[in-house]
């Protein structure tokens, strides 16, 4: 039903605790496979991805990528992200009646203060993306990335929150 695919680099305590949120969602008959694309990471990262099933790429094109999926949805976050409880119920309803993409809603209790909010240039992913695969399929391009893919959508808001990867990068200062 859903795909999820990460970019990483040397994120490997980010991956882990985005997987780990992503069990759930496989227990649940939600989230059918996770494709993780790796930047020549250095760390472990390939193994947790390896330990909790995903596949793995080093080197991949978006187009073949994309018709390896499972899902007939995809849903695009970074490494770190944290979905809250209650996503799978949202997220299982929303595809089911809906074929535009979507994206979760800023974690309430991990908000910038609003100056740094208004003054930042936000990732394309910080929100993740749920969108459907034909879609996607139609936009990507020979040496697209996920964040190339994410940009130009103009997508619904879940109520379901997301813990932005950001929080998880400073958590390791």
């Amino acid at each position: 039903m859903l795909t999820v695919i990460m970019e990483c680099r040397d994120q490997e305590p980010e991956l882990a605790q985005t997987l780990s949120v992503l069990v759930a969602g496989a227990v649940e008959g939600l989230v059918s496979d996770v494709i993780v694309l790796d930047h020549g990471s250095k760390d472990g990262s390939s193994f947790v991805a390896d330990a909790a099933g995903c596949r793995f790429y080093q080197q991949w094109d978006m187009k073949d990528l994309l018709g390896t999926a499972r899902g007939e949805w995809l849903l695009l976050v970074e490494p770190g992200a944290r979905l809250t409880q209650g996503w799978i119920d949202e997220v299982a309803e929303y595809v089911a009646l809906n074929k535009m993409p979507a994206r979760f809603s800023e974690s309430r209790a991990y908000r910038l203060p609003l100056y740094r909010r208004l003054t930042r240039s936000r990732p394309p992913l910080e929100n993740g993306l749920l969108l459907p695969k034909r879609q996607a399929q139609t936009l990507v391009r020979s040496g697209m990335d996920l964040r190339d893919l994410a940009n130009g959508h103009k997508p619904r808001r879940l109520t379901s929150e997301i813990i932005p990867s950001w929080v998880a990068r400073e958590a390791r200062r």
